[in-house]
Formats: structure tokens, sequence, C-alpha cells
């Protein structure tokens, strides 16, 4: 039973002392779970493990975290039986939350943001007002509630209003981690949130559309929907790097969900060290997917018919299995497009069938341990290694790079000789300890792995920052959720790799999730109007076909492009900025770094790298712009903008991270610059 309407004649008083019982309520939620006694309740040590392990992870969700409000909203029904949207919850008001708290007596004080009756705190509209009489926003000042607004949606005029403080929760100073953003999610966002566990969603949003925070709540919406599924099968976040993944890692334990793995592409397919790296033109073949089918024949190139018999003694009895018979075997097994792995240790089993058979056609009456045994005879067992033997998949890819006759062979007529030179390493390693492993080798070792032994795949994958990856890493992500979906994320406009995404029809082919739904955010939350215009300039450029970002804020933010002498200057922008409360990152081309590391350095400034969580008392991050991407900071300072452009490869990408850098903000840039700005920013 939900809190009664009841009209308070002190509102912020009753909503606060609610908020304290709430906590409370909690408390004790927390205090319950840590009195559990299960010393007599399990059956062995093992079992008592796994519960002690659920437990502790029980009481870590129920935290109470004192800077994080409680409950964000409220809404009250109004009695309308026959409403779908309201069915069960008629005249009755529920305290929107991050998860649910209950009474003593089991009655909700706060409702879950995922429950089915807190959809329309979000959908809720003028036109659609899903039987909600009143919907309440709590402004929060730390942990400590200090204001309230209502929106009347059976009122058109007060429906038509703008949320102050949903605008004051999005443009909120951030110091710290990525928060969530459960107070502030837009009916377009929850939609995507709220999809269904067996599709495979991919959203495209440029800069400040929520992008990334809609793939961790979706996350968190599908815990709570198929807990007891995605507890069996896996959740996984992978993101760009680990600066990214640090700065995101706290948004699922803020909502209470603990068990989602966070991993790099590159921690995926870890099968090797990775100690050096390729030319752009050598990464862009050894990412294309025309790699596979290169990597599939060298597997299966091992694999030779027989030309002599099988001969099995046991006791004084001799068994023979004819060639043909089992080139009938192998072929059949080649037939059946099984792994390279399975179809050999299938092999010496059907050839032990095959001498089952005689056994019984000569009057004996052999069982399965029989079949075993003759499956493990030392006859059998040298025809299998020489039919089809193991294959080791770095010593694999290592044959192909270092052997030019070999690749010829395995890539004839699907790559090209001048591409099978560019891959081709110039100095063969020896072994596959000592040979210098690119990212994109340790990739096509993760396909040769799977050519061999299939992968084990999860219940779900969010791939965050999608648009820089190859056809290759696409298929390792895939690789990873063959029976569970997945949640793609990214900006076409914001590939920065020569071998950046396309479309998105064609990375959800790659990916094996061609009947994916793709969706496009285009209303920016984060980014300010004004950055967000200037910036927009580049996407005739970048990316012609996409739609600029159409920021709904309503604060303009501060912008500035300075012309300025030199890196004190800079520095003195930063300083600037620092007098205003919030985070602050100075993004600058890569090679540009040094530079201005040792004129902070020189004001006295202390700065954090990317990943390191900021504080009240070091706010300002000095960021190479190849790590700027899914970072976000209340104020940026933007070094040179011509540098950023000329530290990449081409025109075109350089661009492009220009616009990565440019989007960083929340509420305000400064532009600085000696050298002539891009002309496409004109």
């Amino acid at each position: 039973m939900s809190t009664p309407v009841d009209d308070a004649l002190d509102p912020l008083s009753r909503e606060r002392s609610h908020l304290a019982e709430s906590r409370a309520a909690l408390r004790a939620m927390r205090e319950d779970v840590e009195a559990l006694d299960i010393s007599d309740v399990t059956a062995n040590w093992v079992n008592a493990e796994v519960l002690a392990r659920q437990i502790d992870e029980r009481i870590k969700a129920l935290a109470d975290l004192s800077d994080t409000p409680l409950f964000f909203g409220r809404l009250d029904y109004l009695h309308a039986p026959g409403v779908e949207a309201a069915e069960g919850a008629e005249g009755e008001r529920f305290y929107i939350g991050r998860r649910h708290v209950h009474d003593a007596e089991g009655d909700p004080m706060v409702i879950d943001w995922r429950a089915p009756v807190s959809q329309p705190f979000y959908r809720a509209s003028k036109n659609d007002p899903m039987d909600v009489a009143l919907r309440r926003r709590f402004g929060y000042t730390g942990g400590d509630l200090t204001a309230y607004e209502d929106e009347h949606l059976s009122d058109p005029a007060e429906a038509a209003k703008t949320s102050r403080l949903l605008q004051q929760e999005i443009e909120r100073p951030r110091v710290g981690p990525m928060r969530d953003i459960v107070a502030t999610i837009q009916p377009e966002q929850d939609e995507i949130v709220r999809s269904g566990l067996s599709g495979t969603v991919c959203v495209q949003g440029g800069p400040g559309t929520g992008k990334t925070a809609v793939g961790l709540h979706r996350v968190a919406y599908l815990l709570y929907a198929h807990r007891e599924r995605l507890a069996r099968t896996g959740t996984l976040v992978i993101g760009p790097n680990r600066s990214f993944l640090h700065y995101i890692e706290q948004v699922l334990p803020a909502l209470g969900e603990l068990t989602v793995r966070q991993a790099t592409v590159d921690d995926l397919v870890a099968h090797v060290e990775v100690r050096g790296t390729d030319d752009a033109a050598a990464a862009v073949i050894k990412g294309d997917a025309r790699m596979a089918q290169v990597l599939r024949r060298a597997v299966y190139s091992h694999v030779t018919l027989p030309t002599e018999p099988v001969v099995v003694v046991r006791g004084s009895r001799r068994w023979r299995v004819p060639a043909y018979e089992i080139e009938e075997i192998v072929r059949e097994l080649l037939a059946r497009d099984i792994r390279y792995g399975a179809a050999r240790e299938a092999l010496p089993q059907r050839i032990a069938h095959a001498v089952l058979v005689q056994m019984e056609r000569s009057g004996e009456a052999p069982d399965d341990r029989v079949q075993d045994s003759v499956a493990r005879n030392s006859a059998v067992k040298a025809a299998v290694k020489a039919i089809w033997p193991p294959v080791e998949p770095a010593k694999l890819v290592l044959r192909l790079l270092a052997d030019a006759d070999f690749l010829a062979v395995h890539a004839d007529g699907v790559l090209s000789e001048d591409e099978q030179k560019t891959i081709l390493w110039a100095k063969p390693a020896r072994s596959v300890k000592s040979a210098k492993w690119s990212a994109a080798d340790a990739v096509l070792i993760d396909e040769t792995a799977d050519i061999v032994s299939r992968t084990p795949s999860l219940g779900h994958v969010v791939l965050d920052e999608a648009q820089d990856l190859s056809p290759m890493q696409y298929r390792a992500v895939g690789r990873r959720c063959t029976t569970g979906s997945a949640t793609v994320l990214g900006d076409l406009a914001q590939g920065t790799t020569p071998w950046a995404t396309r479309s998105w029809d064609e990375a959800l082919a790659h990916l094996g999730k061609s009947d994916g739904v793709i969706e496009e955010l285009t209303a920016g939350f984060r980014v300010p109007t004004d950055v967000i215009t200037y910036a927009s300039r580049l996407l005739p450029h970048i990316a012609p076909g996409l739609t600029p970002v159409a920021s709904i804020r309503e604060n303009p933010g501060l912008f500035e492009v300075r012309a300025v002498p030199g890196a004190d200057e800079v520095v003195a922008a930063c300083e600037e900025l620092l007098r205003n409360e919030g985070s602050i990152g100075l993004i600058a081309a890569d090679a540009r770094i040094p530079v201005l590391s040792e004129a902070l350095a020189a004001a006295g400034i202390t700065y954090l790298a990317p990943g390191e969580e900021t504080t009240r008392q070091t706010r300002l991050t000095l960021v190479p712009a190849s790590l700027a991407k899914g970072l976000e900071y209340d104020y940026v300072v933007l070094d040179e903008p011509r540098a950023v452009v000329d530290g990449e490869p081409d025109e075109r990408t350089g661009l492009r991270r220009l616009y990565v850098a440019l989007t960083r903000a929340v509420s305000g840039l400064i532009v600085t610059h000696t050298t002539a700005l891009p002309t496409q920013l004109d």
C-alpha cells in the first residue's frame, strides 16, 4: 500500500519527514539482512559461501549514500478505474527513487524508478497524462531536500511549463565520476531504457544527448526486469579505454547494481601481450571483416583426408576401418560447420563408433565404455592427430603474418597482393612470446580462437563509443553476445579511427545483430546552445548525413573564442574558470600536453590526468584530445584547435577529433588559439 494522498499544511516539511522515514526504513532493511543467520540453512560449505556472497552483495546494494537523494519525484494518481496506465494505482501516491524501500509492514515508501508504476514519471504529458494528477520533482543540496516543483498534468497551462528543477539538475556542477540521470530521463530516452531484453538497440546520439547514460540505465532496467536470467548469463559494459570506464564506473552501483563487469575491447581479446603498433594502412586491413575468411581457411587447411586405414587391436581381435570410410566421416564433420576443436573431439568417437558397428555385426555386444576405450586407442589417436591436428590460435596468426607463402595461399582471392604485403611483418618473430603483437593482431587471435572453440556468450552487452570499432572488433564483441542481446551506443560524427564505422546497419551486420533497431537521439541536454551551435559547423565536413543536435538548455552557457599569444594565457583562462563551481577540463592536442603541463606547474596549479577522480580541492584535468571522448566537464578550455586537427593522419579524422573536444563542456567553453582556426569553423 502506498502513501495515502494527504495535502500537508507545510509540504516541504512533510516531504523532508518522508525522506527521513525512508532513510530509516532503508537502514532497517540493511540491518535485517546483516542480522541473517545462515548457519542452519546451508547443506555444505559451498552453499554457505554462495549464500554469504549473495547476502554481502545485498548489504552493499542497500547502502544509503548520504549525498545521493533517496527519491527524486512523486506521482499522485487520479481515481480512474479502467485506465491501464494506473491499474492498481488509482488515487494513490508514489515516491519515485533509485531503489525500492519498504517499511516494517512491507508497504512501499519509495518505488524503484524501473517499476511499471514509475513509468508515467518519465512519460506522462499534457497530451497523455497517463492518469497522473500531479507530478512533483524534488530539489536537493547534497543529500538535503531543499525544494519541490509541481506539475498538475490535468491543467494545460501548468503542464506546458518548463521544469526549473529539471534544468537545474541537468546543469548541476559535476565533481567526481559520472552520475546517474534517473531524475532527468526524458520520454525518448525512457523508451530506449525500457526496451526488451530480446532485442538489440543501436543508439545514434550526438554530444550531450545522454546516450551513454541511456545505455547504462538500460542495463539497470534489464537487471531489474530479468534479474534471474541475467544472473545466469551475465552482463558486460564495453568502453573505449580505461579512463572512460573509470569515469562511468559509479553509475550502476549508485543504482544498486554491483555485478556488471566493465572492460575494453582490448581486455576481451587479451590472449597475448600487446607491445607493438600497426601503421594505419595495416590496421585497416587487419580490421577488415575479410580477415575472418582468411583465418578460417588457414585453420581448416590443417585437415587432411586419410590415405591409410585405422587398425584397432583389442585382445586377439583386429578391427580395420578403411580409409574411404574415415574420409566420409571427415567430410561429414567438415560439412556440419561446427567449431574446429569440437569436430576434432568428435572424430575419435566417430571412428570408434565405426569399430563398434563391426563388433556388433560379429556378434559382440559392446557398450559406451567400449566405445570410449576404442576412441582412446593409440591407433585412433595417431590417426586423429594426422588428420585433424590441434591448432594454437596465436601460432597460426604468427605464421600468417610472418610467412608470405602461407598468407598468399589462404588470402588468395580475398586480399590483393598489395594488401598481403601491407600486413606482413617486415621482421618475422621467432615465437609467440617474442612477437611484438599489435592490438589488431590480438583481435585476429581472438577470431582464430573462436574458430577453434566457441566463445562463451553473455546475456547482454553494452558497447559504448562503438563508432571507432573495426569490423573485426565488432565481430569480437558479437561473439560475446551470440545468444544474448546488445545495446550499441555511438556517434558517427565522432569516429576518429581510420576504420571508423560508416553506417550503423553495417556495424550491426558485423556484430551479428542485423535485426537490431536503430534509434536516434537529437535533443541535447548537456552541451549549451552556443557551444553545440559552434561545434555543429563541422558536421557538413565530417558527417553530412547526420541531424545536428538541438540543445534544449535555456541557459546558452559561457562561450568565447580568444586569440592568445601563448600558454600563459591558456593557464589564465583555466584560473578564470576555476573561480566557478564545478570541474574544468583543459583539452589539447596530445603533442601540446607537455608544454601546458609545464605552464600549469609554473603557475602552481595542480591538475589530474583523465580517469583520476576530481575532488573539490583539485578540479582541473589536463586532457589529451585522444582521450577526451566520452568525458565531460562543467567548463572546458580548448587549446589550439588547429593542432588538434593536425595531430591526426588526415583532415577528416582531425576535424572529428576537434568536434569531440569542442563538445565536452556542460556550462561553458573557452577556445584559445595562437595559430589560425580551421577554416571549417569560420
